[in-house]
């Protein structure tokens, strides 16, 4: 399970075997969401965050930091899912506390 960021207490990471479309998973605590990319010719169009079968939601504080981060680093998210699955390179984890925009 590649850990890719933590934002905010926000743990943001891959399962090692995923699959496309293009997603993340998020835990906060015992709350857990997926947001998946909606990528049209190389370019992010639209994220869809979506809950967890059988986990409880990220609270709606986390909700909203969550989707702000995707929104600051989606490109960077994209990317290393492809640095992982495509290419199979290592990807860093990077710890963020400071807010983005």
């Amino acid at each position: 399970m590649p850990k890719i960021y933590e934002y905010l207490g926000i743990l943001i990471y891959f399962y090692s075997n995923e699959h496309e479309p293009v997603h993340v998973h998020a835990t906060y605590q015992s709350f857990e969401s997926k947001a998946e990319f909606v990528i049209v010719e190389g370019v992010i169009k639209e994220i869809h965050i979506q809950p967890i079968r059988g986990a409880k939601p990220l609270p709606n504080a986390q909700l909203n930091d969550f989707q702000v981060f995707l929104n600051e680093y989606g490109e960077q998210i994209v990317q290393k899912w492809i640095d992982y699955f495509v290419l199979h390179k290592h990807v860093n984890f990077e710890r963020i506390n400071k807010r983005v925009k």
